[in-house]
C-alpha cells in the first residue's frame, strides 16, 4: 500500500548533520515514529520524499535549513532576568527551559548564567543546519475516521487522548 494522504505511516529514522555526518538522533528500536500523511505532522520535505513509497522502502532526504528548522536568527538571543527562570531549577549552559511569552510557552536554550541575568537562545537547537534523514518505512495503513478528523495518529507512536 503506497504512502498517500490519509495513510498512517510508521518509520524508523536516523537524523544527521549533513555537513559533518554527525548523528543527531534516531528513533528508538522499539518505537518507530508514527504520523498521518498529508496533514503536516512532519516536515513538508519529508512528506514529499515519502509519498508513493511502500512498506520496507528505504528513503534518504537532505533538507536545507529553510526546509527544516529554519536559518538561525540572532535576534532570538536575549538576556532575561533570572527571576523569570526560577521555575527551571539549577541553570547551566546548554539546558533547555520553557519560558512564558506573549505568544505562549517557548523553549529556549541557556547560553550563559549570570548573577541576575541569563542569556538564552530561542532558535530551535537544529536551526541553521542542513539535515539528512535516513528512513525505513515500517508500516502503511488506512487512517481511521477519527484520526482523519483529528489530523493525527492515535495509539502507540501517535497522539494519546
Amino acid at each position: 500500500m503506497p504512502i498517500e494522504k490519509d495513510k498512517v505511516v510508521t518509520l524508523h529514522y536516523t537524523l544527521f548533520d549533513a555537513d559533518t555526518d554527525l548523528e543527531l538522533e534516531h528513533s528508538p528500536a522499539e518505537q518507530p515514529l508514527a504520523y498521518l500523511h498529508g496533514h503536516g505532522n512532519i516536515m513538508r520535505g519529508l512528506e514529499q520524499a515519502l509519498a508513493g513509497k511502500d512498506e520496507g522502502d528505504a528513503v534518504t532526504v537532505t533538507l536545507a535549513p529553510e526546509d527544516a528548522y529554519g536559518r538561525r536568527d540572532e535576534t532570538l538571543r536575549q538576556r532575561l532576568s533570572a527571576k523569570y527562570l526560577k521555575h527551571a531549577g539549577k541553570l547551566k549552559p546548554g539546558k533547555v527551559v520553557e519560558v512564558r511569552t506573549e505568544q505562549g510557552p517557548r523553549r529556549v536554550t541557556v547560553l550563559k548564567v549570570g548573577l541576575k541575568t541569563v542569556d538564552v537562545d530561542a532558535n530551535h537547537p537544529l536551526a541553521g543546519l542542513t539535515l539528512r534523514f535516513e528512513m525505513r518505512v515500517m508500516t502503511v495503513r488506512d487512517a481511521s475516521d477519527e484520526e482523519k478528523a483529528h489530523g493525527h495518529v492515535h495509539g502507540p507512536g501517535g497522539h494519546q487522548h
